[in-house]
């Protein structure tokens, strides 16, 4: 489609929004008792409920008609097909592959990868399964009690955040950090609370150069051999890395070296061996079961009509809503306190892919592309910012996301739970409107005074939109889906926007200046050559150093 097209298409369906901004959803419910079998769909056991959302049929065939337009499912098979669909780096995209559950060879430039990802899976068994057992110790001879996970971006988010949600299948004596930030506090604050005799480090870099990690790193390599002795090293480091030279020359033993491919994104990478400290907190047998459950969410995305594909509807909902109602950000509130850190990592995985200005041809876009995606977990958000998202100037659409089954037995606490995810789902589609206002605080006893003042304050506009997102119990596999979901979200997306979702130039020129500037903070060089604010802020540091 071309860029005229794109934009037209944006335009025409215009008509709709215009339509169903004189229909509010409160009204849709009461005319249409099928409103929620219409307008919901599953894949397994995962239900998605996007009643609550401003469309009607016309809309959504509108929003299925530019998706097909856009070449969604030829992109689809491309990116299946081993293209080189990331053109500004000349890459495949293939991080399915690293889950696929089936026997077909996967070819990516003319050969079959599923074999050195089988291989690379098998050493990630091996050797988490002997960090586990006590096969692989200390150089005293302890087992390891802590693993300490340093990295950063697509090295970091996506295994602390998918440890963190399956802490019901980890170990109490076997604990998993994660260290990212160059901050040196981060790697301070978790270091004072570990013994070096029991403690792993797992250095995930693709090339053993990026610098925030491997500053870390420096540290912690530093920390164990005050400790233990440069000679230790070799047994309490292992590395995700291609560069086997500079891992061996830090002193980490080829064995203990798990590499993966320039296929593969930083953001897409938690399913390759980037996963390795998630294998060794829950077990490789609960880690294949993520990857399983991403597999599943694979097929369901590349055989199920449009119309009844989980990530195509929840990609062109997010275009309809980005596009042509103009709302630019995206709350994703999960309903699971051990999915705290799921709105952050879908941060990256969204906002680093399709946060991009020009087309694939190299063109400025013509109309909006990626939305400000954040969120934390309910019901903690409710006490913090659900304010605005009810009686707030700006609308934002939200994810809410709950399992009907916990994993403790605590009564009543999961049904509180629920009780008030499904409330706010409610709330944001109903509102209350002014008459309901005044019954309320008639009732109450309130004089006519009192209830003029007071009845703008309560009054809420409603007709905000969500999906909610409903599944049997939060388990690997549940997880794994979830994350899969969301990734051919943004690429559905992505084609839709004719933009690149694989690439991050993005992220290029701050790492850039910050090299030059490090000689200046250092004190090793002038400040002459940037900018008066930039200047007077070494000035300031320098001053204010000791």
């Amino acid at each position: 489609m071309a860029k005229s097209g794109r934009k037209a298409s944006f335009t025409s369906l215009d008509k709709h929004r215009k339509r169903l901004a004189e229909q509010p959803m409160r009204v849709q419910f009461a005319v249409d008792p099928n409103r929620f079998k219409r307008y919901s769909a599953s894949a397994g056991d995962l239900l998605l409920d996007y009643s609550k959302n401003r469309i009607d049929e016309d809309a959504m065939a509108a929003l299925f008609d530019l998706a097909r337009a856009a070449g969604v499912e030829e992109r689809r098979t491309q990116m299946c097909e081993g293209e080189h669909i990331n053109i500004t780096e000349d890459r495949a995209v293939m991080h399915m592959a690293l889950r696929y559950q089936g026997n077909l060879p996967v070819p990516v430039d003319g050969a079959d990868v599923m074999p050195a990802i089988r291989e690379v899976l098998a050493r990630i068994e091996s050797f988490s399964n002997d960090v586990r057992n006590g096969t692989i110790r200390g150089h005293t001879g302890e087992q390891f009690t802590d693993i300490v996970n340093i990295g950063i971006g697509g090295s970091d988010l996506g295994p602390a955040m998918v440890t963190l949600a399956l802490e019901p299948y980890t170990r109490a004596d076997l604990r998993a950090h994660y260290v990212s930030n160059v901050d040196g506090a981060h790697i301070h604050d978790i270091l004072k609370r570990l013994d070096p005799k029991r403690t792993m480090f797992i250095v995930a870099s693709k090339t053993f150069t990026t610098d925030e990690t491997m500053t870390n790193a420096g540290s912690a390599r530093k920390w164990l051999a005050d400790a233990l002795g440069d000679a230790a090293v070799n047994d309490h480091f292992a590395a995700v890395s291609t560069n086997i030279e500079a891992c061996q020359k830090f002193g980490i033993k080829q064995e203990r070296i798990f590499g993966f491919w320039d296929w593969v994104g930083g953001r897409y990478s938690v399913w390759s061996a980037i996963g390795l400290p998630i294998a060794i907190a829950v077990g490789y047998d609960n880690f294949a079961a993520f990857l399983k459950g991403a597999d599943a969410m694979d097929q369901h995305f590349l055989s199920t009509p449009l119309e009844k594909n989980l990530p195509v509807i929840m990609a062109v909902l997010g275009v309809w809503y980005r596009n042509v109602w103009g709302f630019s950000t995206h709350a994703v509130l999960p309903y699971d306190q051990r999915l705290s850190r799921f709105a952050a990592y879908l941060q990256q995985q969204d906002m680093e892919s399709n946060g991009k200005s020009v087309t694939l041809t190299g063109k400025p876009v013509g109309w909006s592309t990626g939305p400000i995606v954040w969120g934390e977990p309910g019901t903690n958000g409710q006490h913090a910012f659900y304010q605005l998202i009810h009686q707030g100037t700006d609308v934002i659409p939200c994810d809410f996301l709950i399992a009907a089954r916990p994993h403790e037995h605590l009564p009543p606490h999961h049904d509180k739970l629920v009780a008030n995810v499904l409330a706010q789902s409610e709330a944001l589609m109903l509102g209350k409107t002014e008459e309901e206002v005044i019954a309320e605080l008639k009732a109450q006893g309130m004089d006519k005074a009192q209830i003029k003042a007071l009845t703008p304050h309560k009054v809420f506009p409603g007709n905000r939109p969500s999906n909610t997102l409903f599944y049997p119990q939060l388990t690997p596999e549940m997880l794994g889906s979830l994350v899969a979901l969301y990734e051919h979200k943004v690429f559905v997306q992505g084609v839709i926007w004719n933009v690149n979702s694989y690439d991050q130039w993005g992220v290029e020129l701050g790492k850039q200046l910050a090299k030059a500037l490090l000689p200046k903070v250092e004190g090793k060089a002038d400040a002459e050559g940037h900018d008066a604010s930039t200047q007077g802020l070494l000035a300031y540091y320098r001053d204010h150093k000791a």
